[in-house]
C-alpha cells in the first residue's frame, strides 16, 4: 500500500519511512506546498496530512485532490511517529 504523507518534520523523514515500512507500507513525504504539490501527490492508496506543520492552502489542496480521486485522507494535529503508525493502523 502506498501512502502520501504532507507536513511532519523534515528530521523525522527516516523515522517516518522506516514506521511506515515496518507496517509493510511504502511512504511519499511531501514536507510542505512546492512547486507542482498536486503533481507530486499522485496516486496514493491512502493520504495523511499533519496538519500542525503544513499550510492552510497545502492542507485545502491535499484535501480536494483526495476527495477528486476519491482516496482516503486522514487530518491528523500532532506530527509525531506514532501519530503515523495509529494512522498507518487505521489505513488498512
Amino acid at each position: 500500500m502506498c501512502v502520501t504523507l504532507i507536513g511532519g518534520m523534515d528530521r523525522l523523514e527516516k523515522e517516518y519511512v522506516a514506521a511506515a515500512a515496518d507496517a509493510g507500507h511504502t511512504l511519499r513525504f511531501i514536507t510542505r506546498n512546492e512547486r507542482n504539490f498536486v503533481q507530486k501527490i499522485g496516486h496514493p492508496d491512502a493520504l495523511i496530512v499533519f496538519t500542525n506543520k503544513v499550510s492552510h492552502e497545502a492542507k485545502r489542496k491535499a484535501v480536494q485532490v483526495a476527495r477528486a480521486k476519491n482516496i482516503p485522507v486522514q487530518l491528523v494535529h500532532s506530527c509525531g511517529v506514532s501519530s503515523l503508525r495509529g494512522c498507518l493502523c487505521k489505513a488498512q
